[in-house]
Order: C-alpha cells, then structure tokens, then sequence
C-alpha cells in the first residue's frame, strides 16, 4: 500500500510550511492534516482521486478558454495602444504604451507573459518595478534577481478608467451573484411548488396549465422576457407595483447617503429566474411521478399514512436528486448568462459592465469577465458533480 510514502510526503511538507514565515502556512497546514487523517479506508482515496480528476478536467477547460480569447483579442484591428490613450495621442506616448502591454513582442512571448499574469502563482525578475501591478501580493527568493509570487490575477487595466481590471470586476460582482441567487431561490420555491401539485392533480387542468406555462417560460428568450416584464409592471403597472424598470440594489438619496433597495432585485431576479421555474417545474412533476409509481409508496398507503405524509416524507425527497443537479446547474449557468437581464434592467453587475465595456472598445474589461465568469462556470459544475455522489449513493466514483 502507498498510504506511508503518502504520509511521508505530506508530513515533510508540513514541516518545511512549519519553517516558512508567511501567515499562508496556517491555511496550507490544515489543509494538508486532511490526507493525512481520511486517506486509511478505500471510499476516501476515490473521492480524492475524484476530485483530482475534475480539477484537472476544470483546469483544461479554463485553460483553453484563456488561450481562445487571447486569441480572439489579439487579431482585433485596433492597436490597444491607441484605444488606451486615443487617437490623437502622440507617437512616443503609443511606443511606451506598446511596451508595457507588451505588443512589441512576438504572439507567443506575450502568450506566455498573459499565462503568466492570469496564474495566482508566478515567476518573475524585478519585482519592484512592477509592485503597482501584484499588490497586493506574497513573495519568495528562489534565486537571484527571481521571486515566486501568490497573488490575484492581474488582468490589465481599462483603457478607459485606466482602474486594474480585478477591481473593476470585483465591484461588480456582487451585484451578478446577488442576482443569480436571488433567481435560483425564487426558482427552486415556486418550481418545487408547481411540479408537486401538477403531479398530484395529473390530467386536470392544473396539470395542463402547469405543463403550457412551463414551455412557454423554456421557450421564452431572455431579453423578450425582460422587455415584456419591464415593459408591464416597471412602466404600465409601475403606479400599482412600486417598481421601476432600472435600478440597482443600492440606492443614493439628494444628500449622497447610500441606502439598501431591495424592491430592485426583484423584476430582475423574476426575468431571469423564469427558464429555470419551468426547467424545474417539469423535473419535480415527473420525477414525482415516477416516485409515485414505485412499490413503496404503496406499502406506505397500505401502512394507513395519510397522503401528505407519502407525499412529504417518502415520496418528495426521492424525487428530488435530478432537481438538485437542475438547480447546480442553472446556478452557474445565471451566475455566468445574465448579460441580457442586467443590461435591460441597468442593474450593477458583470453582465452590463460587459455590454458597456464592448461599446466602448474597452477590451481588457471584456476578456476579464468573460475569464471570470467561465471560471465561476466551471467551479459551479465541479462542485455539483461532487455534491451528486453524495446526494445520491447509486452514482459511484471511479
């Protein structure tokens, strides 16, 4: 059996964080005590193997998308230089700036300094000229004139605000995960709702409204819904419904004070959480049916429980694995697809930052989020494929 070499090893790394003055060493230190105490019984190893294996998946994904939109964004026919100081800049100003974006190297030299930049752990010369870049940021000597870096990715700066792209994003994030959590709670609750009664009133007209209202909300793209939604109770109905058709969740008064406004969020959250409700309505319904016909459910009758207790008790929670990967998934799909609601409805987040940065040429803003949100696409769905194998023991990890 490997497992003393495996101990081995780790215990030797635990002594050398032991010796490293960087606070970090106590995250990594507890950290590595998990091998250490789970890896003695067969299940352990394969869910670590597992989850090697999707991380390893998930960082081919990300990495391919890294290298397809520095691709796309460097065949574009605008110099960056120009866009960065405009075009009545001067010729030497567009040389420097060339310079320090690094297009006056070849394709696959800048390739490898934008991999370089993007990774959280770096290798570079002269830090110190580039402290403005990585702060904040954690170094190691490895050699002379070398240092190993922990930092945030840095992925350049707006060539309109001239802010680092990380900040720009991280102000907006916020408000897209805000957003998309909001959609998914609505979602999951009427969703769950609706599929339950349709199951228990089958063939009636509940069922057959349930079922039309369900393919209406799948058909229905996303910027219709929100124009049409925006259009009935943010304009027509605004007087009756206290809503707008823009705003954002905070809100500033005549005096500059800043104050929570949920109302906001919530034609938002109901445009954008309508596919998945109909998406989880039809799951619930049928899944809940096919619960409904199993051989225990009738030994449950059979014990005099009364319905609702087959319903709630035995029947509802069987039925509810392929809801919960539904829900996972449209998770990271609002997380990383909300573009269109956002914009519609001018709420703060990812998606209209990217709108507007497009509109204005603003590149480095654009390949950020699309990084960023295929980052939180890919996470989203690893960790759904993780929380499977424990929701439903039939799936077995290889």
């Amino acid at each position: 059996m490997p497992f003393p070499l495996f101990q081995k090893k780790w215990l030797q790394l635990l002594f050398i964080l032991t010796e490293t003055k960087q606070p970090i060493r106590f995250l990594l230190i507890s950290f590595c005590f998990f091998p250490l105490n789970c890896c003695n019984n067969k299940t352990c190893v394969l869910t670590i193997r597992y989850f090697l294996r999707k991380i390893f998946y998930g960082f081919t994904v990300i990495w391919g998308i890294v290298t397809l939109v520095f691709l796309l964004f460097n065949v574009l026919p605008d110099d960056p230089a120009r866009l960065t100081l405009g075009q009545r800049s001067d010729l030497a100003s567009v040389e420097n700036v060339r310079k320090e974006l690094n297009l006056d190297k070849p394709v696959g030299m800048r390739y490898l300094l934008y991999l370089n930049d993007l990774s959280p752990v770096s290798l570079h010369k002269n830090i110190k000229d580039n402290t403005a870049k990585y702060k904040p940021y954690l170094s190691f000597h490895i050699g002379k004139n070398k240092e190993l870096l922990l930092k945030n990715p840095y992925l350049g700066r707006s060539y309109q605000s001239k802010r680092l792209v990380w900040d720009v994003l991280s102000d907006a994030l916020p408000g897209t995960i805000i957003l998309a959590f909001a959609a998914i709670v609505f979602a999951t609750i009427f969703g769950i709702a609706l599929g339950v009664l349709a199951a228990l009133k089958k063939d009636t007209w509940l069922d057959t409204s349930a079922i039309l209202a369900s393919v209406a909300g799948i058909s229905a793209p996303s910027f219709f819904a929100g124009l049409l939604i925006a259009y009935i109770f943010g304009y027509v109905l605004s007087d009756i419904t206290g809503l707008s058709m823009v705003g954002s969740l905070w809100e500033y008064d005549t005096f500059g004070g800043r104050y929570l406004s949920v109302k906001n969020l919530i034609l938002p959250a109901l445009t954008l959480g309508i596919r998945p409700l109909a998406i989880i309505t039809q799951l619930t319904r049928s899944s809940l049916l096919d619960v409904l016909s199993q051989d225990y459910i009738r030994t449950a009758y059979a014990k005099g429980l009364k319905k609702y207790q087959v319903i709630w008790r035995h029947a509802l929670p069987n039925a509810l694995n392929p809801v919960v990967t539904a829900i996972s998934g449209w998770l990271a799909e609002l997380l990383a697809g909300s573009f269109f609601v956002e914009f519609i409805f001018s709420w703060k987040g990812i998606g209209k930052l990217t709108v507007d940065s497009l509109d204005k040429f603003d590149f480095p803003i654009v390949m950020g989020a699309i990084l960023i949100t295929a980052t939180i696409f890919v996470l989203v769905n690893m960790l759904t494929d993780l929380l499977y194998t424990k929701i439903d023991p039939r799936i077995k990890l290889r």
